[in-house]
């Protein structure tokens, strides 16, 4: 949905695996543990934007459909008036 939000959570990601590297290469587990939970974190920001977009795409669809319907009625109540004046 936002591209913003999902730049951020690629740099977040980012940030993330590079933590987790430094912490591995210098035998820093704490900074390993913070890079993965970082990544953790950029994983779910990424995929409440996923959900975000799957909303999104439903509402469309229902609101397409409601038109049609809408339409369907109209299309109805002037074919029942017309019937009516014959």
């Amino acid at each position: 949905m936002s591209i913003e939000n999902r730049a951020k959570a690629a740099g977040q990601n980012l940030e993330g695996k590079a933590q987790e590297v430094a912490g591995a290469v210098t035998g820093n587990s704490e900074d390993e543990a913070a890079g993965k939970a970082k990544q953790g974190a950029a994983n779910v920001r990424d995929g409440i934007e996923d959900a975000k977009d799957k909303i999104e795409d439903a509402k469309d669809k229902i609101v397409d459909k409601a038109g049609e319907v809408a339409q369907k009625v109209r299309d109805g109540v002037q074919h029942a008036k017309d019937e009516l004046n014959k």
